[in-house]
């Protein structure tokens, strides 16, 4: 019997959604268990190299638990989403592999305001993503993230239009996007543009550009948003792995049970060939 390890994401790392975080990963777990596998869960925290799985569906985070499931890799278990392309979706790194790649993301200035948000990891907090009027609040908001010893932030400008959000699962053909007023907001940072206009967009070109971000970084579950803009276009403002999927939980849930059972199938056909 393939056994199948959940590994849900410290609370710190779902401000205002952890329960939402923990019913995609469980939805996607029963789906596995009625086909036949046997599936257990743990809390990252408590994530040791004892634990033994063929399956492990983690939205673990923390440098701790992201080290074993590295470990679990390399000795022959699936592990989606992987390790280091969780590593890669910090916010920096993210920001980087859109500006040297040729994806949309949002202007360095602007006239009005700036995003100063933290780049090492996730937002924590709702001092973790800060919106300043000007180059002054810009510089002073910059200030208070050294003082509190977060040294790697990124600044971006304003972007008016819609604020977008995006779901996928590479190599499904799963890709969903709502408005926000339809979703849930975590800070409500989404209120500074308003209510969305509902401006025309290509969603079949957002979907090529956030999978090959995906792909870039390495990862096969993810989610993000995106301000749509009066003529259209648009910028990338934010980029996950492995998201609640509030608004679509059941349709992403068979989809990432697809995507884990295909690249488990892959692996072991891999390992015949060796």
């Amino acid at each position: 019997m393939t056994r199948v390890l959940k590994v849900y994401r410290a609370e710190r790392f779902s401000p205002n959604s952890v329960d939402r975080d923990r019913a995609i990963i469980d939805a996607v777990g029963r789906l596995l268990a009625v086909q036949g596998c046997a599936v257990d869960g743990v809390n990252e925290e408590q994530l040791t190299a004892g634990c033994t799985a063929d399956i492990i569906l983690t939205m673990a985070r923390t440098p701790q638990a992201l080290g074993i499931l590295r470990l679990k890799e390399s000795g022959g278990c699936t592990v989606v989403n992987r390790p280091d392309g969780v590593a890669a979706c910090g916010r920096s790194n993210i920001d980087r592999l859109m500006r040297s790649n040729g994806l949309p993301a949002a202007p360095e200035e602007g006239c009005e305001g700036y995003w100063i948000k933290r780049g090492d990891e996730a937002a924590q907090c709702r001092g973790d993503v800060v919106f300043a009027r000007n180059g002054a609040e810009r510089d002073e908001a910059l200030r208070r993230f050294h003082a509190r010893g977060v040294g790697d932030v990124v600044v971006t400008a304003h972007v008016p239009g819609d604020v977008v959000k995006f779901y996928g699962v590479v190599g499904t053909g799963f890709f969903r996007t709502f408005h926000t007023d339809a979703d849930y907001s975590k800070f409500g940072d989404e209120l500074l543009n308003g209510v969305p206009k509902r401006y025309r967009f290509s969603a079949s070109s957002l979907k090529a550009d956030a999978e090959r971000l995906a792909c870039l970084a390495g990862v096969d579950v993810y989610g993000g948003d995106c301000i749509v803009r009066e003529d259209g276009s648009y910028a990338i403002i934010d980029f996950n792995d492995w998201p609640s999927f509030a608004r679509c939980r059941d349709e992403a849930a068979a989809a990432i049970a697809m995507k884990v059972e295909a690249v488990f199938k892959g692996k072991k056909r891999e390992k015949v060939k060796r």
